[in-house]
């Protein structure tokens, strides 16, 4: 990564938690590691009154205890020297004034990053305040954090607002799951390695698991989640993405719109979804009251601010197919839940059976191949071997390779890499507008289908690995979650 690029990073929401438990953290580590411009500057902007002085304190208290790995004192203080507070009101045009004198006192930036860690409603009227001031010149970037919108129509039009006033280049929409460097890998396996790409088609994959599975509940985030629910939290962009770079073509290079063209082809390929078909191959979902290690858990509807009643959604399975010639009849398995019995994100391959009648075993276990991103980063390809002693009896038994260990190198945060990438310029890893709007338009029969059903989400208990009809789902094609084969 180029670390000579001079730059102004603009944090909008600086007193919010995305910015303090992540944003500032994995700056700090990029800066740690000698990979920002000695000269570039972080200006911190929420509406709080504060000076510098007071933001600097909150830094102190609420983000330097997410600083897990490289620190030192003489590090941090060097990294928040960096640092300067304004207060600026999304909605008020004169309080942009103060920012762009600072952000113009510096005429030698080589770009600035303007990063909205804030509720989409507030994208329009920031970005319209920042053009007013010209910060919408070629060198300014604008990062926005998800969720784009509440369904189709509303990314649509966030996506025209905020295009009125910044170029397609200019506008980094960020997943921070296309930053985990495991998945990022997954190109390198599959493309850079003879024995996989070969097999990674219909005739040798039965079916693909990809699970996003956290075990906290909503915590204290009760209003919040209600009126998101994990369709829209999890589904709609980061299962989507790792949808995408399980299932796409090898791009012609690695340029940003040429990887991004393979994954829009994908989402394009989804087979569109009927009312039947949600009914038939999605599955909804609600954590029950639970147990863990003794101790009792909460069902969603008796969560901190969590209305009652409430339908929300706290797990979905989906059964997705992909119409193109290299996955035709290969079902894909959508799955993401709160209260889980374990954190885990993993993408799953089960390979078919080969029916050999050579060995004993072999018929209850097709090979598989297991990428995980979270909590470990690794590859696990589960094979037949014989066991020790007479006979011809094979088990599985796992190939292992912890990415962690195999490579050496420091490993960088998502949120760090991408940081990096904004301020370098560099657009693979986030999404387009285009990619974007499709996988909406793709999982607005779903939501639209939820609407109107009459009812209530599967109830599952908290601390399991979801609702039963999740299980039955799968058992229709003959096939099983992982954790249970």
């Amino acid at each position: 990564m180029n670390a000579q690029t001079n730059f102004d990073l603009v944090l909008f929401g600086a007193t919010g938690d995305l910015a303090m438990r992540k944003l500032l953290p994995c700056l700090y580590q990029a800066h740690a590691a000698g990979l920002l411009h000695p000269e570039g500057r972080i200006l911190g902007v929420s509406r709080s009154e504060l000076s510098t002085e007071a933001f600097l304190q909150k830094v102190e208290s609420d983000s330097k205890i997410h600083v897990k790995t490289h620190y030192t004192d003489e590090l941090w203080q060097s990294f928040i020297k960096r640092i300067r507070y304004l207060t600026v009101d999304a909605t008020k045009a004169e309080t942009f004034k103060a920012l762009g004198e600072a952000v113009a006192a510096r005429p030698n930036t080589d770009n600035v990053v303007v990063y909205l860690s804030t509720a989409p409603k507030f994208f329009t009227p920031i970005c319209e305040n920042l053009a007013a001031i010209g910060l919408n010149s070629d060198k300014v970037r604008v990062v926005l954090e998800k969720p784009l919108g509440t369904d189709l129509q509303s990314s649509q039009e966030i996506n025209a607002a905020v295009g009125a006033f910044y170029k397609e280049e200019q506008i980094y929409r960020i997943d921070h799951y296309l930053g985990k460097e495991a998945l990022q890998n997954l190109l390198a396996l599959r493309f850079a390695n003879i024995m996989f790409e070969p097999l990674w088609n219909k005739k040798y994959i039965k079916s693909v698991q990809l699970t996003i599975a956290e075990q906290l509940g909503v915590e204290e985030r009760g209003e919040f989640y209600d009126i998101t629910g994990a369709l829209r939290d999890m589904v709609q962009n980061h299962l989507m993405q790792m949808l995408c770079m399980t299932a796409m073509e090898a791009p012609a290079s690695l340029d940003a719109d040429a990887v991004r063209d393979e994954k829009l082809k994908v989402i394009k390929s989804l087979k569109p979804l009927t009312s039947a078909d949600v009914d038939a191959d999605v599955v909804r979902g609600q954590y029950a009251a639970g147990e863990k290690d003794g101790q009792a858990l909460n069902a969603y509807l008796n969560e901190y601010q969590v209305p009652a009643g409430s339908r929300t959604e706290t797990y979905v399975a989906i059964k997705a197919e992909i119409n193109n010639e290299r996955w035709n009849g290969v079902p894909f398995y959508l799955r993401t839940g709160k209260r889980m019995a374990g954190k885990v994100a993993e993408i799953v391959l089960n390979f078919r059976d080969l029916s050999s009648h050579i060995f004993e075993g072999s018929a209850a276990a097709p090979n598989r191949l297991v990428i995980e991103l979270q909590p470990t980063e690794s590859i696990r390809l589960y094979t037949q071997v014989k066991t020790p002693g007479a006979g011809n009896h094979v088990e599985v038994a796992p190939l292992v390779l912890d990415m962690g260990k195999a490579i050496e190198g420091r490993r960088a945060e998502a949120y760090e890499r991408l940081l990096l990438d904004v301020i370098n310029g560099k657009l693979a890893l986030f999404n387009r507008r285009d990619e974007l709007e499709a996988a909406w338009e793709w999982v607005m029969p779903i939501m639209e289908n939820w609407a109107q059903a009459e009812q209530p989400p599967h109830e599952y208990a908290a601390n399991s690995w979801g609702p039963k009809a999740a299980e039955e789902l799968l058992a229709r094609n003959g096939d099983a979650w992982h954790e249970a084969q």
